[in-house]
């Protein structure tokens, strides 16, 4: 019944309820009496509650004959038994009494419908009536900006005369396209970014999904690095430590569990532990959501170069404009002064490369849309310069060199290695309990299917598929068997996890542990042979164990050893020491194909590579070997591999004179490597790290360039990067970092042609100025070689693709001059020429030049700069439009631009003058220069 029907209605309605509970002792005409009477009783409560009726529009002809009461209260409510408000009111206040009052996590999750170990039905229909009834896990989004919000120059555009209005309208027209485009770029990236993968069980089966299709009562699974997808309470788990920083801005980890804080909110980070949460409130109806829409968040990001060079030549344009304006007729001699300082600045205006910022946008910008192809996100623009000059790349093994698709090849039960069905029947059932109770993975098989399905990271997926193939271990029965006591989430600095367990109804507290071989070694005091006997480990059993595990590490094997104890008495701690050791496996990660051709590439472009896992030391050791990491000469080098441990305890000046040899990092932590970047960054050099996990961040966030994983890559780890491997391959590195030199390597091809440009113009009117007093250029010729000549030579020129050759030079570096020794002896030898003729004609002509000197500047060093122009049609385009502009400029716009109209034999021999450009173009590469910059040779002379 709607709320609107009367209390006596309502009262009503409980006195038929009871008078429907007949007597049983009741006569049959005494029951038909009171049969008619409740006939009647009904009647008069219809037509109480048809004065509150609600009329259905279009159901029925409107008529005297009937009433319509509305008997749908709250759908939601009804289904559900718990409506949105509630959900939403429950997290965001943590309203603990609320959840009391629902029943506690499992009260919740019964009220949604749902349950904790299947998850909610995955039926279309069911996902449908859960996201219309509590909305989807999608933010409103600030609408993207129009084309005319980029168009911001036009109000600085009128100065006196049409014809700058024009070639400034053209320069803002081809500059709001750019920014426009980019900005819709920024848009699509923002989406990728934000479509992350999430765990969650439906039907019973753990599954990923996008963060976009949850719904309100998914069961989401949760480990370290996760990031929280929507507002839920937490209804299983152990030791799980939320970073809620994001929310609160307080940097202490929040503990929650089931006896205390049991609310998680969308946006916050898994710092430790595991668990599963039910998802309460999605979207807009979240915390996160309902703060998100009062924040305005703008994604035009700048590069340092970009602003310092907008800023320069905004300001000394804005100077160069206020003195052209203020040419008065009511006094020669003030005019006169004010056409020396017009001049002046025209000069000044000149040497300004407008054209760069432009050409450093349009080429960021044409390279991110191009490296999303190739596998490679950018989060931040500056990183593209950046990685153009890294020296260093400091790389993971697992998953960025290897496949990731790991399985046991290997198993050893004591001393012996063999199969399981020579193993005695007690170990396989401790093995059961120590994989199946200690894992964050879990096993799935349809009822009509006979395969399994794995779901964990690939090291939990391989050691659960060993033991259901191997040792036939059934998962569900055992979990069913045991209760958990107390867990310790694996660690990255310990590198291992254990459990704390006992049987249902048992008094026994059983501790299992699992992690890296020679870690759990050294806590074991005994261990269990093939036949199930307990034996003292001695001195020769332990190094019999040692030699197993070097063994299996040569085969690059990665050794995870699993051990047992039954003496556990604290229920809060685990017992680290005198266990008895169940068996080791070696688990095979192959190397991906491709990875040896690509760390080969960027060592013979002068990139040094540097691999840091956690793995034992001869399992790196030999991975290193197989991806050429090491090489022959390397392996003879003591200094070459190293654990972290061993790093860690050198003095800081020790890390700083041996950090540049060590090729191998072994059995490292987080902070090992944060170190490490550290000290090569103080050596000068420019450094690249590879991260996934949550604890790399600092080691992200540290070097110049953080290249996270885009797969196994937490989300933690993507936020503190500036470039996220969509694939994970370190081949996508290296095509990294070929597009980041490329980057660069497009900036200063510019930066040559329009320093040619700058330069013969800054003479010429220079010269001119001082022997006859006034500047041959006229202020619209200058604009029009500055900008719109520039702004074509920016298309042009900012769109190369890279090529093989950018990989034979070396790095860039840290300090290595923008304008190198190369492009002042071509842009000089060019500039040289065009002056000369140019003072010749007495400053007739101009423009033609640049369209030969483009092309010169398609390569700073190679002499044929036609190779792959076939390939480069918007070059070909813009060349085309270049000369067509300055035709119709010459032969048409007279008055416009004081320009002379020539004939066809004039014009034949401009080409002519201007196509010298490419003989000399060729001879002056020909000319060879020290790879000391010229500066320096001056610096070296003030300080002596």
């Amino acid at each position: 019944m709607r709320r609107n029907v009367s209390d006596h209605a309502e009262k009503k309605v409980v006195g038929v309820e009871a008078l429907l509970q007949l007597p049983k002792t009741l006569s049959k005409p005494n029951k038909k009496w009171q049969l008619a009477f409740i006939k009647i009783y009904c009647s008069r409560t219809l037509l109480n509650c048809a004065k509150h009726a609600v009329r259905k529009q279009g159901l029925f002809p409107r008529s005297l004959s009937y009433t319509a009461i509305d008997l749908d209260h709250h759908q939601e409510d009804e289904h559900f038994k718990i409506d949105t408000e509630t959900l939403n009111d429950l997290v965001k206040n943590k309203n603990q009494e609320k959840l009391e009052s629902l029943g506690g996590p499992n009260g919740l999750v019964s009220a949604l419908k749902t349950n904790t170990r299947l998850g909610i039905n995955e039926e279309t229909e069911e996902i449908e009536r859960r996201r219309l009834t509590f909305g989807s896990n999608t933010y409103t989004r600030q609408p993207s900006k129009s084309l005319f919000y980029f168009v911001h120059g036009l109000k600085e555009g009128w100065y006196d005369g049409g014809s700058i209005y024009v070639a400034v309208f053209l320069v803002v027209a081809v500059s709001a396209v750019s920014n426009f485009r980019q900005n819709r770029q920024f848009d699509k990236l923002s989406k990728v970014s934000s479509n992350i993968k999430i765990d969650v069980v439906r039907n019973g089966r753990r599954q990923e999904i996008s963060i976009f299709d949850i719904v309100v009562g998914d069961i989401v699974c949760l480990n370290i690095g996760d990031q929280v997808p929507a507002d839920g309470v937490f209804v299983e788990g152990h030791s799980l430590h939320v970073d809620e920083s994001s929310m609160t801005g307080e940097s202490d980890h929040v503990e929650v569990s089931l006896t205390g804080n049991t609310f998680l909110f969308s946006g916050t980070k898994i710092a430790d532990g595991f668990g599963k949460m039910t998802v309460t409130s999605v979207g807009m109806n979240t915390a996160w959501g309902q703060m998100m829409s009062h924040i305005s968040r703008d994604t035009n990001e700048q590069t340092p170069l970009q602003t310092r060079l907008n800023k320069l030549t905004s300001s000394i344009g804005k100077v160069g404009l206020l003195y052209n304006g203020k040419k008065t007729k009511s006094d020669e001699i003030v005019n006169a002064v004010v056409e020396m300082v017009a001049a002046a600045v025209t000069i000044i205006v000149v040497a300004i490369p407008e054209g760069l910022p432009l050409a450093v946008t349009l080429t960021l910008a044409y390279s991110m849309k191009r490296m999303m192809k190739d596998q490679a996100m950018v989060r931040k623009l500056s990183a593209c310069e950046t990685m153009g000059s890294a020296t260093v790349i400091c790389t993971d093994k697992t998953g960025t060199l290897t496949l990731n698709q790991m399985k046991v090849t290997d198993f050893w039960f004591g001393l012996e290695s063999g199969k399981a069905s020579s193993v005695s029947q007690k170990v396989v059932e401790m093995f059961h309990q120590g994989v199946a109770m200690n894992t964050t993975g879990s096993v799935f098989k349809a009822k009509s299917g006979t395969e399994y399905e794995f779901s964990g990271s690939p090291t939990e997926k391989a050691i659960l598929s060993w033991a259901v193939e191997e040792l036939k271990m059934d998962m569900e029965e055992v979990i069913e068997q045991h209760d958990v006591v107390h867990v310790e989430a694996f660690n990255s600095e310990k590198k291992r996890s254990g459990v704390l367990m006992k049987k249902k109804n048992g008094q026994i507290n059983v501790v299992h542990w699992k992690g890296a071989a020679e870690k759990i070694l050294a806590m074991c005091s005994t261990f269990y042979d093939g036949s199930g006997v307990v034996r003292e480990m001695k001195e020769d059993d332990m190094i019999q164990f040692e030699k197993i595990i070097q063994s299996m590490a040569a085969k690059s094997l990665r050794c995870i050893a699993f051990a047992y104890s039954e003496d556990n008495e604290d229920i809060k701690k685990l017992k680290e020491e005198n266990l008895s050791l169940l068996g080791i496996v070696g688990i095979k990660d192959p190397c991906r194909p491709g990875v040896k051709k690509a760390v080969e590439d960027c060592q013979f472009a002068g990139v040094n590579i540097k691999m840091i896992t956690g793995d034992n030391i001869f399992t790196a050791r030999a991975i290193a070997v197989e991806c050429g990491i090491l090489t022959s000469e390397d392996e003879m080098n003591s200094e070459a591999v190293l654990e972290g441990e061993e790093f860690r305890n050198y003095s800081q000046e020790e890390r700083l004179k041996k950090v540049e040899r060590i090729k191998v990092m072994a059995r490292s932590s987080p902070f090992d490597k944060f170190l490490m970047v550290k000290c090569l960054k103080e050596l000068g050099h420019v450094v690249a790290v590879t991260g996934d996990g949550t604890n790399d961040a600092p080691a992200l966030k540290e070097a110049d360039i953080g290249l996270s994983m885009g797969i196994q890559g937490t989300e933690v780890a993507k936020e503190s990067s500036d470039i996220v491997i969509l694939d994970d391959n370190f081949a996508s590195v290296a095509t990294v970092l070929k597009w980041g030199r490329c980057v660069y390597n497009n900036i200063q091809k510019f930066i040559q042609f329009q320093l040619t440009v700058n330069v013969a113009a800054l003479v010429i009117n220079f010269v001119a100025a001082v022997s006859a007093g006034e500047v041959p250029l006229t202020a619209v010729q200058l604009l029009w070689v500055n900008l719109i000549m520039d702004t074509l030579g920016a298309l042009a020129l900012a769109t190369e693709k890279p090529t093989n050759d950018l990989m034979n030079k070396k790095p860039i570096g840290r300090v290595s001059p923008l304008i190198t020794n190369i492009m002042w002896r071509n842009l000089l030898a060019q500039a040289f020429y065009q002056i000369s003729v140019l003072l010749v004609l007495q400053f007739r002509g101009r423009s033609i030049f640049d369209v030969f000197n483009e092309f010169n500047a398609r390569s700073l060093e190679k002499k044929n700069v036609f190779k792959g122009l076939h390939k480069n049609r918007l070059f070909i385009g813009i060349i085309v439009v270049t000369v067509v502009l300055q035709v119709v400029m010459v032969e048409f716009l007279k008055k416009f631009a004081d320009t002379e109209r020539l004939n066809w034999g004039q014009w034949g021999v401009c080409i002519a003058i201007a196509a010298v450009s490419w003989p000399i173009g060729w001879l002056v590469k020909s000319v060879p220069v020290p790879e000391r910059h010229f500066f320096s040779y001056l610096k070296w002379k003030k300080r002596s």
